[in-house]
């Protein structure tokens, strides 16, 4: 019997998936190192809530590494590293490898934006002695969890005279920040009756700015309205007109914490996708003399579809690789259709407390290391790009021979759950791609967390695909 459990025991260890023990199959070295990679990921988080910062940031990192900005008249030669800004909203970063992209170039691509509250066109109002901004959600989020929590505002306004005024009203300490409010419990039956999705509504997310009417005013008028454009007037040199040309949201005013007694969580806002963006972004910066070139593009608009022109069903990133072809007397196309991708986005963590969503056999743990999923979609496979068993198998391959942690998940149970990534647009341009990133708990909450060693191994995950 002894010398049978011993056989069993043997085909079981060749035969079958391992179990993983999470972060207890990592020596205490690489838990140190993934620690040290996660406090320069906080800093980004806190420092990157909106697309125009996080690309501000990522070009500053950029430079102090040897970037340069991209001129497409310019010559570039093997190692020289470059970046493209697309409106000041997405942007790319580019090692040229020793063979340019004559056979493809590598892609680790990731969004920047994440579900937060936009202000309307025209939002300032007041009402019964309250200043407040009417507000249009930004991407799929649950508004009740926006709701008395402390908000900052961030964006651009540009004036009549072509004036640009970035504005950050908010994160500094001592200074004021917003809130959108809600009902008290005990007058709140009726709202507690209802559906969730129909509690909250778009119009309700309300934010409150102000109550003081302005001093010694002549009239009665609007005065606490009055007060708010005389302080924005002050500091900003805004005029209420000036909401009509500008960008401006509100995201949480959370400052990235460590979670847990043993600090082996991140809890932030934005993980979804900064989290895949910095890894993405640290890989390019780190990586020298690869055989192809290597392309981390950070991208905007994915949380409303990937539209408009710095999303990912732009031509921005196409055009980029036609010119670094032309460079190479190639084909645009032909680079494109040889290329690789790795779509780096998020996957939702198992959570026990919520565990009838999930099935578990093919679900991502905190803990468990970077997440492959080969589709998203929903339903029937709608809506996604599903990555070819060559694909997968060379991608399992590169994570294996680097002894990477890895895990593979679905996006909750088939007909519950769904979501889109920009893998599907990537494939629309003939590209090899499958979607590789981090598992998130509580996504999409103004406060998501996400495990220290899940992000290094994606870090590691992208620093390989970039230097095979």
């Amino acid at each position: 019997m002894a010398d049978e459990k011993t056989k069993t025991e043997e085909l079981r260890e060749r035969l079958m998936i391992k179990d993983s023990k999470g972060a207890g199959d990592l020596t205490s070295e690489e838990i140190a190192r993934a620690d040290e990679f996660c406090e320069g990921y906080k800093a980004f988080l806190d420092l990157s809530p909106v697309e125009r910062e996080a690309v501000e940031y990522s070009v500053a990192l950029a430079e102090k590494s040897g970037f340069t900005e991209y001129d497409p008249n310019a010559s570039y030669k093997p190692g020289d590293k470059v970046y493209y800004v697309n409106r000041g909203k997405a942007v790319a970063l580019a090692v040229i490898g020793k063979n340019g992209v004559k056979n493809g170039a590598r892609l680790a691509i990731a969004h920047i934006d994440s579900p937060r509250v936009d202000l309307k066109p025209n939002p300032l109002y007041e009402a019964n002695g309250l200043a407040l901004f009417k507000t249009h959600y930004y991407g799929g989020l649950k508004k009740y969890q926006w709701t008395t929590i402390p908000l900052t505002l961030h964006g651009r306004v540009m004036k009549l005279d072509g004036t640009a005024v970035d504005i950050k009203w908010g994160d500094e300490p001592g200074e004021s920040c917003f809130c959108i409010s809600d009902i008290l419990p005990h007058l709140g039956q009726e709202q507690a009756a209802k559906p969730m999705s129909k509690a909250f509504t778009g119009e309700d997310l309300n934010v409150l700015v102000g109550s003081r009417p302005y001093p010694e005013a002549e009239d009665e008028k609007d005065l606490v309205k009055l007060n708010v454009m005389a302080i924005l007037n002050e500091k900003y040199g805004m005029t209420e007109g000036d909401f009509l040309s500008a960008e401006l949201c509100l995201v949480p005013s959370f400052k990235t914490r460590d979670v847990g007694f043993d600090r082996s969580l991140i809890g932030g806002y934005g993980h979804d996708d900064k989290v895949c963006a910095y890894p993405a972004l640290m890989a390019a910066l780190d990586v020298e003399a690869p055989e192809a070139t290597c392309i981390t593009y950070l991208t905007d608009k994915e949380e409303i579809g990937s539209e408009g022109n710095t999303g990912m069903q732009s031509d921005f990133l196409r055009y980029f690789i036609y010119d670094l072809a032309k460079q190479d007397g190639e084909e645009g196309y032909r680079a494109l259709s040889r290329s690789t991708c790795l779509s780096a986005d998020v996957n939702a963590a198992f959570d026990p407390t919520y565990a009838s969503a999930f099935e578990a056999k093919n679900a991502c743990y905190l803990n468990g290391g970077v997440v492959i999923s080969k589709y998203t979609g929903h339903g029937g496979k709608y809506d996604t790009s599903d990555a070819s068993a060559e694909y997968m198998g060379k991608i399992r391959t590169l994570l294996e021979k680097n002894k990477i942690q890895w895990q593979i998940g679905e996006l909750g149970r088939v007909d519950l759950g769904g979501g889109g990534t920009i893998a599907k647009y990537v494939a629309n341009m003939n590209v090899d791609v499958i979607d590789l990133g981090v598992p998130v708990l509580s996504m999409h909450a103004p406060f998501e967390i996400v495990s220290k060693t899940d992000v290094y191994m994606a870090y590691r995950a992208f620093y390989e695909f970039f230097a095979e």
